[in-house]
């Protein structure tokens, strides 16, 4: 199949399912996050205007996910503490948390996808930090959103993606691999697609598109660091999985991104293990059964 024809039928399958539309104040604050004008003042006004989101913003700064010692009363401060940006992305992914659906069949479980989302936009943020790369927030919000497309593509196709969501986990590939060998593209495609309809930024369009391909971006070199580590990321094992059957991709891929770096992987996965078990809940997300400490410990043995 030709990418263009590809491309068409994916476009086709998405235009002909009911697409979920973003909460206005997350469509504002998207559009805030463009303008570099934008301060602290202007990305308050449409996070008071929704009380639901101004009480997730406030249990969101604090919480010990940012440990500060004194309890944090208004937008406008928890703004200027914590910053637009982090507030923005993590108000963008309580809005598509809340619009995506559910689609009930086989081994699928949506919490389950949040929480690997989590994990591995935690741990992209954290290799970006630790890499000094300057759009580190960024990384956060294009793994958190780089499976979103799934549920949808499974509610549209249930027949032939319960197919390879149990090929998966039977033959322990990438679900990338196996929808680019039945369609001719992938959820992050997909994923890519919807976010160009939600008018998200650029940057966010392509470390979503981009997120399968951690090979082709470590070639690019130096400008692409941002978009590797969300790729690296997605190699992480799912909190369903018996196994880490992506590990070796993981760990040779983690050792060419940061080669001219000094980061320790074990030390990495300890944080993003602490910060996971901090931030799951504010989600209402269980904490992961397995750490990803546990998972590598248990293959390197």
């Amino acid at each position: 199949m030709s990418t263009a024809t590809s491309t068409q039928d994916l476009e086709k399958l998405l235009s002909l399912g009911q697409l979920p539309a973003l909460p206005q104040s997350a469509i504002a604050l998207l559009q805030l996050s463009q303008d570099p004008q934008a301060g602290p003042a202007d990305f308050a006004r449409p996070i008071e205007a929704d009380p639901g989101l101004m009480g997730q913003v406030l249990r969101f700064v604090n919480s010990s996910y940012f440990g500060f010692s004194r309890e944090i009363g208004s937008v406008q401060q928890a703004l200027t503490l914590v910053g637009t940006r982090s507030i923005a992305n993590f108000a963008l992914w309580n809005a598509v948390f809340s619009v995506i659906p559910n689609p009930k069949f086989g081994p699928f479980d949506l919490k389950g996808l949040w929480q690997d989302s989590l994990r591995r936009a935690l741990l992209a943020r954290s290799l970006g930090k630790r890499m000094s790369l300057s759009n580190a927030e960024d990384l956060f919000a294009g793994a958190l959103l780089q499976d979103m497309a799934i549920p949808l593509l499974l509610k549209e196709m249930p027949e032939q993606y319960q197919e390879l969501v149990e090929r998966r986990a039977s033959e322990g590939r990438r679900l990338s691999g196996l929808e680019r060998e039945a369609f001719g593209w992938d959820h992050a495609d997909a994923a890519a697609w919807l976010a160009q309809k939600w008018c998200l930024p650029t940057e966010f369009v392509d470390l979503i598109r981009d997120h399968t391909q951690l090979d082709e971006l470590l070639s690019r070199g130096e400008a692409f660091r941002g978009g590797a580590c969300v790729a690296l990321a997605s190699l992480l094992p799912s909190c369903t999985d018996q196994d880490w059957s992506e590990r070796t991709l993981f760990s040779d891929g983690f050792d060419t991104l940061t080669a001219q770096h000094k980061v320790d992987l074990a030390e990495l996965l300890t944080e993003v293990d602490e910060k996971t078990a901090d931030f799951a809940p504010l989600l209402k997300l269980p904490v992961p059964t397995r750490s990803l400490t546990e998972y590598w410990n248990e293959e390197s043995n």
